[in-house]
């Protein structure tokens, strides 16, 4: 009998313009095509969903759902903790992001999902929140989404750490100098990308931009602070009170997320498995490119970002 049954699937919302939760549904490799397609419907149009008590998922089922939506990639520098596809977020290792940010933009074809698994939960605190970022450039003023339109970024994963986590423990700051930014990638972005599946425009920011192209740097700062604090915006976002077992989905083509550093010294950890996704294109129908190094380069594990889509 198959581990992949279900009784009937129902999309509860969260948030006005994000987040849902699915109930009815045990996720693994083995979800009828149906039942996936219900679930990437319900995603591309919440861009995060969540579904409470999955505790039977371990690395290869949660691996094997990921599948589902396409191809598991593994990060460009961060090794795995299942050799595989399976990044460890764990407290104790400096995983606390307290950043907004979309996953791993600093390579041209970021990840298209993110499948995120809480394995063990905190007492308090340890939310996370997801922001709608296809609503907030649709709520821009005219003149903003015009100028946004017309810009472009550079993303990297090489920025000053300890100036913007002045308390990280030492070993956050070894784990980013050693393995975070064991390979230094620069990649220009459009700060507008659409779509592949939707048509929406979405505003491609976060904690990896290092400068708004062709300003200096006050102004690049100015302008990436103006538009990212439209992304934060309450009604732009939603927050999830974890529970281990959950899982959460996102479209990290339209969502920036944000994990709350607020459960002091207790354990909270998860594992993330993303499904590739493909180079973004802008408004004018110019593609983001990689300025360095030359290629990415082959994860640990697997094909490198991007792979999938061009083959």
């Amino acid at each position: 009998m198959s581990t992949a049954t279900r009784t009937q699937t129902t999309v509860t919302r969260i948030g006005g313009r994000i987040g849902a939760e699915i109930g009815g549904v045990r996720l693994g490799g083995e979800l009828p095509e149906e039942v996936v397609a219900e679930i990437r419907a319900a995603l591309l149009a919440h861009k995060v969903v969540f579904f409470r008590d999955q505790d039977h998922l371990d690395e290869a089922g949660h691996e094997a759902f990921a599948r589902l939506l396409g191809t598991p990639v593994a990060h460009p520098t961060v090794p795995s903790a299942d050799g595989r596809y399976a990044l460890g977020i764990d407290s104790h290792h400096g995983a606390r992001a307290n950043q907004w940010h979309t996953d791993v933009t600093f390579v041209p074809a970021y990840p298209a999902f993110s499948v995120l698994r809480a394995v063990t939960i905190p007492p308090y605190g340890g939310n996370t929140l997801w922001a709608n970022t296809a609503t907030a450039y649709a709520h821009l003023p005219e003149p903003l989404r015009v100028l946004a339109d017309s810009l472009r970024a550079v993303h990297t994963n090489e920025y000053d750490y300890a100036a913007l986590k002045p308390d990280a423990l030492p070993e956050a700051l070894a784990q980013y100098r050693e393995v975070f930014t064991s390979t230094k990638f620069r990649t220009e972005h459009p700060v507008v990308r659409v779509h592949p599946e939707t048509g929406e425009r979405t505003l491609l920011l976060g904690n990896f931009v290092q400068r708004i192209d062709g300003l200096t740097g006050q102004d690049s700062r100015a302008l990436v602070d103006l538009f990212q604090s439209h992304i934060e915006r309450p009604e732009n976002t939603v927050r999830w009170q974890w529970r281990a077992g959950d899982v959460a989905i996102w479209d990290n083509r339209a969502t920036q997320h944000y994990g709350v550093d607020d459960s002091d010294d207790h354990e909270r950890t998860l594992r993330r498995v993303t499904v590739d996704g493909d180079v973004p294109v802008g408004p004018d129908g110019a593609p983001s490119r990689l300025i360095s190094p030359e290629n990415v380069p082959d994860p640990s594990f697997g094909i490198p970002s991007g792979a999938s889509a061009t083959a």
